[in-house]
């Protein structure tokens, strides 16, 4: 059972997000930046106040997603990343994303924290973070 609401061309949005953030790292880390991407709708908090749809989550202004103003992004979803969206929509959470609002790529090692939230690992090129329970009751 899908854990948010969208339809067929969401599922498209999101696998298009998944693909151009993380397809280097493989199923896995296109799973994660889902993760991150269905929490975002789920959370109503934060920065994420008021995201219903996985539209509001891939183009929110500020603090959205790097991938949406590169051409990358612009590509038609693929089978396989429609699969792994629909993944991530029906529920499925991978560590270390499974509580993720935010992830980035950085040049070195991860920060223990990132904007006062808590790193909860590195998956290849992206690090995580989380807020804490109280902050985002939803995302746990």
């Amino acid at each position: 059972m899908a854990v948010i609401k969208t339809n067929s061309e969401g599922e498209k949005v999101l696998a298009r997000l998944m693909r151009a953030e993380a397809e280097e790292d493989g199923d896995l880390g296109m799973l994660m930046v889902g993760n991150v991407g269905v929490n975002r709708i789920l959370g109503n908090c934060l920065d994420f106040r008021n995201i219903r749809s996985v539209n509001d989550m891939v183009f929110q202004s500020p603090g959205g997603f790097e991938a949406t103003t590169k051409g990358y992004f612009y590509q038609r979803a693929r089978e396989r990343d429609i699969r792994l969206a629909r993944r991530v929509i029906g529920g499925e959470r991978t560590h270390p994303a499974s509580n993720a609002l935010w992830f980035f790529r950085p040049a070195g090692n991860c920060p223990g924290a990132w904007y006062n939230q808590q790193n909860t690992g590195r998956f290849k090129a992206h690090c995580f973070f989380r807020p804490s329970q109280g902050d985002c009751p939803a995302v746990y």
